[in-house]
């Protein structure tokens, strides 16, 4: 059957497209750098959001405010949509590569990442990635997906939900009995000895929303390499990653730590339109894997259900949820990718490192006040996790915010009081923060 101009250029287009489109997205990032935007000094960042300026904002991660440039894509893309949708959208998702918003979209963010477009699938939030991965994963009766104590409800959800319908099981471990007592070598080590025969998947999360604890994550994917050696193709461990309070904070090549499939939204640290979101996986990886939704991004599944057979070789664009959607949020997305390259990724690394030291180490020297995130800066990132003794968590937080300081509570078992200081904070924001706790304790 002849595909016109309902031609899915991501499946068919991509490996061309995307490597003509790269290099002309970075020169035009680099013009972007030079033309509209100078982020000498922070000050010049904290200016590009709409941020309620008597108030500090220390929960950003949890759902963030568009930058500028990132809020100026979204309504123009509106624009469009509500002078002409049918025209913008059909020339946005299914004519020309140039064209193309998808396929400039992926390109933007392997170009963030150290990746390849081909193996990037479009999702709108961490939850729905995850679940993708897990659902797609061909699981069978007999195998292991093992997972640890300290993830997220969502990420233990997926799971629970896949082994349940494949017939698989599932398996928790703890990374560290004490957070005083944490190490890289402990944590890699736990995982060792937890992979057994009927291991099939590894799921981990980068940095642990519950207490600032970050992984090791190159680490954690050599030790799983070392297991693999000798297995068969079908038996070997994958590991899973769930990187949404990493990826906007550490080094963004997150291809480079050796994950085989990665998820994460970008309506956190990446400043990104609310509602977006990917998954990077290994091609090996999505070939393995079977979609979940039907697609409007890959050419193949199109042509195969227009000439009535199964469509073959699975890729990433068959996992981009398709549907029509809030395509004015999912077309931006490349800006908030343009606004962190033009600030510099190793100074947004260095400047968030530089503020949650500042406040784990003000609330470590508190008598009264007990810090849980690592002072170590290769096992944290951007929280701090903490309790003021005599108060229960909801409260420091209630506290807080009437002095309009807006902290978090972690939603587990054990909760505690939490902050994250992001590129919008100052170290004057910091001491204030800390002297209100310091009130409080």
């Amino acid at each position: 059957m002849p595909v016109t101009r309902r031609n899915f250029l991501i499946g068919s287009s991509l490996s061309i497209a995307a490597g003509a489109l790269t290099p002309r997205l970075a020169e035009g990032q680099e013009a972007r750098t030079a033309s509209f935007a100078r982020y000498d000094d922070w000050g010049a960042v904290r200016r590009e959001f709409d941020l309620a300026p008597d108030y500090i904002h220390l929960g950003l991660f949890y759902l963030t405010s568009h930058p500028r440039p990132v809020r100026e894509a979204i309504e123009k893309y509106r624009r469009r949509l509500d002078a002409n949708p049918f025209v913008t959208v059909e020339s946005s998702l299914f004519e020309e590569a140039e064209k193309n918003m998808p396929l400039k979209t992926c390109s933007s963010i392997a170009h963030y990442i150290g990746g390849d477009a081909n193996d990037i699938a479009l999702t709108q939030n961490t939850t729905t990635g995850l679940s993708l991965i897990y659902h797609g994963l061909p699981l069978r009766q007999g195998d292991e997906v093992l997972t640890t104590v300290h993830d997220h409800y969502v990420h233990h959800e997926s799971i629970r939900l896949a082994t349940a319908r494949s017939g698989a099981t599932w398996r928790k471990i703890s990374l560290f009995d004490s957070y005083d007592s944490i190490s890289p070598d402990q944590i890699v080590d736990r995982i060792r000895k937890g992979i057994g025969p009927k291991t099939r998947v590894v799921g981990v999360t980068w940095v642990h929303s519950a207490s600032g604890v970050r992984l090791p994550i190159r680490r954690i994917a050599d030790v799983i390499a070392e297991v693999n050696v000798g297995r068969d193709e079908k038996d070997r461990v994958l590991l899973i990653v769930d990187g949404v309070h990493g990826i906007g904070v550490e080094d963004p090549k997150i291809v480079a730590m050796g994950c085989d499939a990665f998820s994460a939204g970008t309506h956190k640290w990446i400043f990104g339109p609310r509602g977006t979101g990917f998954v990077w996986a290994k091609p090996s990886v999505w070939t393995r894997m079977r979609p979940l939704i039907p697609t409007f991004y890959a050419n193949e599944v199109f042509n195969a259900w227009g000439e009535e057979r199964e469509p073959e070789h699975p890729r990433a664009a068959w996992f981009s949820p398709g549907g029509f959607q809030a395509f004015e949020h999912h077309w931006a997305l490349p800006e908030a990718f343009n606004f962190h390259q033009n600030i510099g990724p190793s100074r947004i690394t260095a400047r968030i490192h530089e503020l949650n030291h500042q406040i784990k180490e003000g609330l470590a020297r508190m008598p009264n006040v007990q810090l849980y995130t690592p002072r170590d800066e290769s096992l944290s990132a951007g929280m701090a996790c903490f309790d003021v003794k005599g108060m229960k968590q909801q409260e420091v937080v209630s506290r807080l915010l009437e002095q309009k300081i807006i902290a978090s509570t972690t939603p587990y078992r054990v909760s505690y009081a939490r902050l994250a200081c992001a590129i919008v904070n100052t170290p004057e924001e910091v001491e204030k923060t800390l002297a209100a706790i310091r009130r409080l304790a």
